[in-house]
Parts: C-alpha cells; structure tokens; sequence
C-alpha cells in the first residue's frame, strides 16, 4: 500500500460516494476520432475492477464528466455505476444533485479530477484527489494526489485508499481469491 496522512485517513474513513471525472481520470487523457467522426476511449481494466469492489463494498461510484460519449454510458453500464452526468461543463448541479438523491453531506464526498474544470466540485467535497499526472494547479489544491497517473491506476489507487480507510479492502481482495464477484 502506498503512504497516507492521517487526516487522508481520517477523510477516507468519512466517505460514501466517490465521483470521478472520466478524461484524464478513467482514461489517459487523450481523445481518439475515426474518419467517421466516432470517438474512442481507452480504459483501464484494473481501475473497473477497483470501481467494482468500492461498490461491493458499500461506496457509492458516480461520474461527472464535461464531454458526452455513447462509450462512456456503455462502459458505465458494464461496470454497474448508476450515477451518470455526461455534458457537464459546470459540474457542481451534477455533484450536488447526486449527493443529495443519497441523502449525503459533501463530507462524505470525494472528488477525483485531473483539470481545472474539477476544482469547483473538488473545493465542495471532504475528501478532494488528483491523479498524478493533473494539472500543477489542481495538485496543489487536492488533499491527496495518487502515485499513478489517470487512465493507468490512478482510479484503482483511490478505490484501494478508500477501502484500506474503512477497513474492506482486505477483505475484497479475500472475496476476489475465493473468486467472488458480486
């Protein structure tokens, strides 16, 4: 496991619903056009799996993100996440709204962002994450910053961090070694 601060700890320990922004985040940050106009994403396996097992461990997962893509919905899906804002270029009505349907204070929030567009939610939340590779300016202001970059485990290394705070992630890792996977 990687080195934490206790108030990271203490933060991590308070939270409910983890959102993530999806460019730069769940992906490397590059956008792919065909000829016909279609976008592609690449996304990485190990960052579902963790997204999966903070669900199965009692975190809510959600998503903001300011682009629209069908493959976006389509890999959501696939993951079982049921918190979806796409074309949220102000993402603060999305976090507020998704925070408020579950009946959570912003403490029990955290925030995973990579540009400048997340700062707004990431200054609202208890527990505000940059993944690696963001933006100087959002490194600064986030409570913790991931060892790995976006689209590359910087997603996995938060879902461990919060699970490890709460005292499941053992117990997730057991349940995926017994083969578990509901």
């Amino acid at each position: 496991m990687f080195e934490i601060s206790e108030t990271v700890r203490n933060q991590a320990e308070q939270i409910k619903l983890v959102i993530f922004d999806v460019d730069g985040v769940l992906t490397d940050g590059r956008l792919y056009f065909g000829d016909s106009g279609e976008e592609y994403k690449a996304f990485y396996a190990k960052d579902g799996l963790g997204m999966k097992m903070l669900m199965q461990s009692g975190v809510e997962v959600g998503i903001i993100t300011a682009r629209s893509a069908p493959l976006v919905t389509k890999r959501m899906e696939n993951l079982g996440i049921q918190h979806l804002y796409q074309g949220q270029s102000d993402k603060v009505p999305a976090f507020e709204e998704m925070a408020h349907k579950l009946g959570l204070s912003h403490q029990q929030v955290a925030y995973v962002g990579d540009d400048l567009i997340d700062l707004p939610v990431m200054s609202r939340v208890g527990l505000s994450i940059a993944v690696s590779d963001a933006h100087p300016e959002v490194i600064q202001r986030a409570h913790w910053t991931t060892p790995q970059a976006g689209g590359l485990g910087g997603a996995r290394n938060v879902c461990d961090l919060i699970m490890s705070a709460q005292g499941t992630l053992q117990a997730m890792i057991e349940g995926q070694v017994r083969g578990i996977t509901n």
